[in-house]
């Protein structure tokens, strides 16, 4: 069963963010009210009540964030860490310094559910790894800037 947490993000969901390895599934609606979801990596929490993140600028998610500004965020990572993350949207660095073709968006928390069961544990969350050394270095070079808006914002 889902529980409030509140508006700050929860130090375990900080600490799996910061990790640089998770996963969130970012779902939006689009302008005719269709549902759609996204796996986004490149997560990092500014602060306690927010979070960035870098999207291409032509993805279906980023359009319906840049139209509709609410969003859901969940994630399930190791360590029991389940959570969805209620926000709003806005985009703060358009291109990204980093590539022409990301944006950068931070989402303002506006609340946050616990969404461990009382059946199960989440013992692990999405493994990925790179395809190549190229997209390591984008998504090191992009974590690099998510974290230096994370200071200066």
């Amino acid at each position: 069963m889902a529980k409030h947490v509140g508006v700050k993000l929860p130090e375990d969901l900080i600490n799996v963010l910061k990790g640089e390895k998770t996963v969130g599934i970012l779902s939006t609606f689009s302008e005719k009210g269709l549902p759609h979801t996204t796996p986004v990596q490149c997560l990092y929490p500014k602060g306690v009540e927010s979070i960035l993140l870098a999207i291409h600028k032509d993805h279906t998610g980023y359009h319906n964030m840049v139209w509709q500004k609410k969003v859901m965020i969940c994630f399930l990572d190791e360590g029991n860490v389940a959570y969805s993350v209620l926000g709003r949207a806005g985009v703060v660095r358009a291109p990204s310094l980093v590539h022409p073709l990301i944006n950068v968006v931070r989402i303002d928390i506006i609340d946050i559910k616990c969404d461990r069961s009382v059946l199960t544990r989440v013992d692990a969350g999405v493994k990925w790894s790179y395809t190549s050394w190229e997209a390591e270095e984008l998504s090191k070079s992009l974590f690099d800037e998510l974290k230096e808006l994370a200071q200066t914002l």
